[in-house]
């Protein structure tokens, strides 16, 4: 399966130890993910998406690239095909305006399911499928109720409001393909839907079926002592409801940071304001 990474902070961090140096880095992973790797990184309010087929261990755009982003919204995936061919249309993220998704997992039966998804997204979305993977249809899916529950467009989100789009999404989503599989050593073609959804502003992560961990805060800030931005909530959990930064990863990366694997059916995230929000969507 595929591996993800999303980051949220409230000033401008590189990303480079976790996509590149840290231990189990996104890309020393991409040896057992070889089908390609995408980067998403916002800067002044508009995604900036560099995406390749090939293997990111292997690939210098990805270390160059790795080493020059700085942004408070980062979202990474590396590849491992389940469905669709490995091209550059079928890469992760995939994107629509403000909006990036990258998804770990896969829908079951997909070929025989995919009309009746299609049908289900808005025509404004539908034309621009692209590819051929079941990841890109779900996206659009997430996107068609988010559409019309509010304005997509909107960059002052709420995101309660948000997250329960996604929750009628996905309610909708699995009476189409089946319940998601909850067995982590399951086959690859079992239904698993875990995914990191983000506009720049607000960013989502939903558990389902693969793990997926997050983090607010640290051991021991390296930068506590020089950050403008330091709080308590930096090196303990929030009290107030609010965090410096969100990351979502695959698997726990090396460094100071504290990881907690999330439940099943469990959705979190931030808004513009970095307010913290918990759900269980099933």
């Amino acid at each position: 399966m595929c591996r993800l990474f999303g980051f949220r902070s409230v000033i401008q961090s590189q990303v480079h130890s976790s996509l590149v140096e840290a231990e189990n880095a996104l890309g020393s992973q991409s040896s057992d993910h070889p089908d390609g790797w995408g980067v998403a990184y916002y800067i002044n309010h508009v995604p900036h998406v560099i995406k390749s087929e090939k293997t990111a261990i292997n690939d210098s755009i990805f270390k160059r690239l790795s080493g020059i982003v700085s942004s408070q919204t980062v979202l990474a995936h590396i590849r491992k095909s389940t469905m669709g061919e490995v091209n550059i249309l079928n890469t992760h993220p995939f994107q629509f305006g403000s909006w990036t998704f990258a998804h770990n997992g896969n829908i079951k039966n997909f070929l025989q399911k995919r009309d009746e998804l299609v049908k289900a997204i808005s025509p404004r979305f539908k034309r621009f499928i692209l590819g051929s993977t079941d990841s890109e249809v779900l996206f659009y899916f997430i996107l068609s109720y988010m559409g019309d529950e509010f304005d997509i467009s909107d960059r002052n989100l709420k995101i309660d409001v948000v997250m329960k789009s996604v929750q009628e999404a996905f309610q909708e989503l699995i009476k189409i393909t089946g319940d998601v599989c909850l067995d982590k050593k399951a086959a690859p073609c079992e239904n698993f839907l875990t995914f990191i959804l983000t506009n720049g502003h607000v960013m989502v992560g939903l558990s389902a079926g693969k793990k997926l961990f997050y983090s607010t805060y640290k051991n021991k800030c390296r930068d506590r002592d020089t950050c403008p931005s330091y709080t308590a909530e930096c090196e303990a959990v929030s009290q107030t409801g609010y965090v410096n930064h969100l990351i979502f990863t695959s698997e726990p990366l090396s460094g100071e940071n504290i990881w907690l694997e999330m439940e099943d059916y469990q959705m979190i995230g931030v808004d513009n304001h970095m307010k913290l929000n918990f759900m269980k969507i099933k």
